[in-house]
C-alpha cells in the first residue's frame, strides 16, 4: 500500500508555468470513450507529448517542489510516499484511520465535496485515494456516462491522483492498483492513456507472477470484462488461476464476483463445470450470510449457467430471498422472479410476502417490476388478489409508464387466470384507451394474446377487431415467429366465436375459414386421464351400459367435450351413437387440478369462456371438479354423486 502526501497535491495544484504545463499534457490524456470523447487531434498529440515528457516533467517536479523518496518493495508490501525530505517516520496527526475516512468518504453525494475532503488531507494510503475515485464514480456515472466531465477530469486533486497512480504504478498495492483502474474505467478514461496503459500493464504483469488474490483477480475480471467484453483473452488466464485457489476461504463477495465471471467465459464457449460444483457446494453453506444483492446475482448466475442441477441451492436461495423482498431493488426482485421461474420453483411463503410488498410499494415501483411479478403469477397460475388489484390501481393510475410489451404482461394474467378486479371497469377503460393511442405500437402477437385475454374475462374489443381480421394484420402475424401456428389460429378463431356468440351486434370483418381451426387448444388446462377414468367407471355403474355416454367428443364448434350423454325429448338418455330426435345434450367437464389457478377453485380463463360457449350453443353444463370427487373412493359412492350432479331432479326417486 502507497501513502499519498499532501503536498503531492500542492505540486500539481501550483499556479506555477511548469506545474500548469503538466496539468495540461495530462488532462489530455484523460479523454473520454464512447460519446465522450475529445477531439481525436488534441488527444493523440497530449498522449504523445505525455509518454515523451513524462521522466522529464517528473524529474523537474521533484527537484523545483517536493521529493518523492520511495522504498524498493514487493507489490504485497507497503511504499511510502513522503511529501518531504528526510527519513523519519510519517507523524500520526497528519494521518486518518482508513475506516473513518471511509465512512466520511461515502457521506459525500458529489464529486466537489469528495475533491475539498481529499484537499483537508496530509496524507492518504493508495488504498484510501484509489476508494476516493470509485466514490466518484458513483456519484458521477449514470447510464448515459460521466455527468460532469469538465469537474472532475479538470479538477487539480483528481489530476493528481493520476499522476501518482500512472508513475507509480509498481509501488501500489494490488487493491490500490486494481481498485482504481476499475473506477478510472467506470469514469470512462480513455483505455489508450498512458495512465490506463500504465495500470493494465502492471495488473497484467502481476497476473502472470501468481500476486493477485481472489478479491483482486475478481476486480481485474470484472474491469476487463467492462472494458474489453467477454471476448478479453486474459479472462481464461484469471479463471485458471481462480480454480488454484482455496474457494472455502472465499467472502460472500468473492463468489458473487466469480459467479460473474464464470457468466462470461462459460458463454464464450469455455467450461469449467467442476469450478461451479464445487462453487455451489460452498455457496450453500453460506447462503444464510447474503445480502439482497448477492442472493439475486447469484440466482441471476445460475439461470444464465444452467445449473439446474444445483436444486438444494437454488432451493435454499429461494427460501432466503423471502426475507429480503421489502430490501431487494427493482432490477434484483426480476432477477429473483425470473429465477423462480427458470427452475420452476413455487414457495407460498414467497408469494404471501409479495402480497404484503406490492400493494404497498405498487407506485414506486418500476413497470419492468411490475410486469415480470404478474409474469410470475400467471406462469405460476397463482391468483393473488392482493397483488393484482394493486396492479390494476397502479396501471389506472399511470399506464403510459409502461411499453407495450409491459402493458401486455400486465393484463394477459387477468385473462389467463379469469379474475376481474374491483376497478376492472376504470381498468379496461384505460387500457381502451392506450390501444387507441399506441395500436400500432404493439407487435402483433403481443397484441393477439391481450386482446384474446380479454375475451376470456368478457371484455370485448369489438372496436379493434376489425383491424385482428383484417388481411394485413393477417399477413404481419403470419411473417413474424410463430407464425400462424395452432396456438395463434385457435386464439383468433375463439376470439372470433366469443365475438359471434357474445357481440352478436357485431357486424365487421369475419375470419376467414382458412385461419379457423377444428379443435382448440388448450395448453394450460389438458384433461385429467386418471380423473377421467374413474368419472366414466361411475357413470357406467349408473347408466348400466358404456353406450350410453361419449368421451372426449369434438363438437361442431372447435371445443372438445369430456364426457356427452345425449337426452331425446322427454329427457332421457340416448346412445351416444344416435344422431336422430336428439332434443339435448350434457357436457360434463371434468376438472383436474391443473383447471383451476393454484390453491384455488377458480378455474382458468380457457375454461370459464368454454363453459360460457357450451351453454350458449345449447349444452347443460356439469361441471365434476377434482374437489368434489377425491373422497369417493368407490364406485357406488362415484355413481351417487353423478346421479345427483347430472339427473338433480330423479335423484333420490328411486329411478
Amino acid at each position: 500500500m502507497a501513502l499519498i502526501s499532501r503536498k503531492s497535491f500542492q505540486l500539481y495544484s501550483s499556479s506555477t508555468p511548469a506545474s500548469r504545463s503538466i496539468w495540461v499534457t495530462l488532462g489530455k490524456g484523460l479523454s473520454f470513450i464512447s460519446g465522450q470523447r475529445k477531439p481525436q487531434s488534441r488527444s493523440s498529440v497530449a498522449m504523445r507529448m505525455l509518454c515523451f515528457k513524462d521522466k522529464s516533467w517528473y524529474m523537474f517536479c521533484r527537484k523545483n517542489h517536493v521529493q518523492l523518496r520511495i522504498q524498493s518493495l514487493s507489490v504485497n508490501e507497503t511504499a511510502h510516499l513522503w511529501g518531504d525530505t528526510g527519513n523519519s517516520p510519517r507523524p500520526d496527526n497528519e494521518w486518518m484511520d482508513e475506516q473513518l475516512f471511509f465512512r466520511r468518504l461515502n457521506s459525500f453525494c458529489t464529486s466537489k465535496e469528495i475533491f475539498d475532503f481529499l484537499s483537508s488531507l496530509e496524507v492518504m494510503s493508495d488504498t484510501m485515494a484509489s476508494g476516493a475515485l470509485q466514490r466518484i464514480s458513483e456519484v458521477e456515472v449514470d447510464d448515459n456516462g460521466l455527468k460532469n466531465p469538465e469537474e472532475v477530469l479538470e479538477n487539480d486533486v483528481f489530476r493528481a491522483l493520476c499522476f501518482q497512480f500512472e508513475f507509480e504504478s509498481s509501488k501500489l498495492s494490488n487493491t490500490g492498483l486494481l481498485n482504481a483502474l476499475q473506477a478510472l474505467i467506470k469514469l470512462r478514461i480513455d483505455p489508450q492513456s498512458t495512465l490506463m496503459a500504465s495500470l493494465l500493464s502492471e495488473g497484467e504483469e502481476r497476473l502472470g507472477k501468481g500476486q493477485l488474490a481472489v478479491k483482486n483477480l475478481c476486480v481485474l475480471g470484472e474491469s476487463l470484462l467492462e472494458l474489453e467484453g467477454p471476448s478479453c483473452a486474459m479472462l481464461e488466464q484469471i479463471v485458471n488461476h481462480i480454480q488454484e485457489k482455496d474457494i472455502e476461504k472465499w467472502s460472500p463477495r468473492e463468489m458473487v464476483m466469480v459467479y460473474k465471471m464464470l457468466q462470461v467465459t462459460v458463454r464464450e464457449g469455455k467450461q469449467y463445470q467442476d469450478l461451479l460444483n464445487r462453487l455451489n457446494s460452498v455457496t450453500l453453506t453460506m447462503v444464510f450470510q447474503l445480502s439482497p444483492e448477492f442472493t439475486s446475482r447469484i440466482l441471476n448466475s445460475l439461470v444464465v449457467l444452467h445449473q439446474i442441477q444445483a436444486v438444494p441451492l437454488v432451493t435454499a436461495l429461494c427460501k432466503h430471498s423471502v426475507k429480503h423482498i421489502p430490501y431487494f431493488t427493482g432490477d434484483e426482485l426480476v432477477n429473483v422472479l425470473e429465477a423462480f421461474l427458470y427452475f420452476g420453483h413455487h414457495e407460498q411463503i414467497f408469494t404471501e410476502a409479495l402480497e404484503t410488498h406490492v400493494p404497498k410499494s405498487i407506485f414506486t415501483m418500476h413497470p419492468q417490476t411490475v410486469s415480470r411479478v404478474m409474469q410470475y403469477c400467471c406462469q405460476k397460475m397463482i391468483l393473488s388478489k392482493p397483488i393484482f388489484d394493486a396492479v390494476a390501481e397502479g396501471f389506472i393510475s399511470d399506464a403510459d409508464r409502461f411499453t407495450t410489451d409491459q402493458i401486455a404482461e400486465c393484463i394477459i394474467p387477468f385473462g389467463t387466470l379469469n379474475y376481474l378486479p374491483p376497478s376492472a371497469a376504470s381498468l379496461f377503460r384505460k387500457l381502451e384507451t392506450v390501444l387507441h393511442a399506441r395500436f400500432s405500437h404493439f407487435q402483433p402477437h403481443t397484441l393477439l394474446n391481450l386482446l384474446h385475454s380479454c375475451v376470456l374475462i368478457q371484455r370485448y374489443p369489438v372496436n379493434f377487431l376489425p383491424k385482428i381480421f383484417s388481411p394485413y394484420f393477417l399477413q404481419r402475424l403470419q411473417a413474424q415467429p410463430p407464425g400462424l401456428d395452432r396456438i395463434v389460429t385457435s386464439q383468433l378463431t375463439q376470439l372470433f366465436l366469443a365475438i359471434t356468440l357474445e357481440c352478436p351486434f357485431y357486424e365487421g370483418p369475419k375470419l376467414l375459414p382458412k385461419y379457423q381451426v377444428k379443435a382448440f387448444l388448450t395448453p394450460h388446462s389438458s384433461l385429467d386421464v386418471h380423473l377421467l377414468e374413474r368419472v366414466k367407471t361411475g357413470l357406467l355403474h349408473l347408466l348400466k351400459k358404456r353406450m350410453y355416454f361419449a368421451s372426449e367428443v369434438l363438437t361442431p364448434y372447435f371445443y372438445t367435450v369430456d364426457i356427452e350423454i345425449k337426452l331425446d325429448e322427454e329427457g332421457f338418455v340416448l346412445p351416444a351413437a344416435q344422431h336422430e330426435e336428439v332434443h339435448g345434450r350434457i357436457a360434463l367437464c371434468v376438472d383436474g387440478q391443473n383447471r383451476f389457478c393454484v390453491d384455488s377453485h377458480n378455474l382458468l380463463g380457457e375454461e370459464a369462456i368454454k363453459r360460457r360457449h357450451l351453454q350458449l350453443l345449447g349444452y347443460e353444463v356439469v361441471q365434476i371438479p377434482f374437489f368434489e370427487v377425491e373422497s369417493l373412493h368407490n364406485c357406488t359412492k362415484m355413481a351417487e354423486y353423478l346421479h345427483r350432479k347430472i339427473f338433480p331432479h330423479t335423484y333420490g326417486l328411486g329411478c
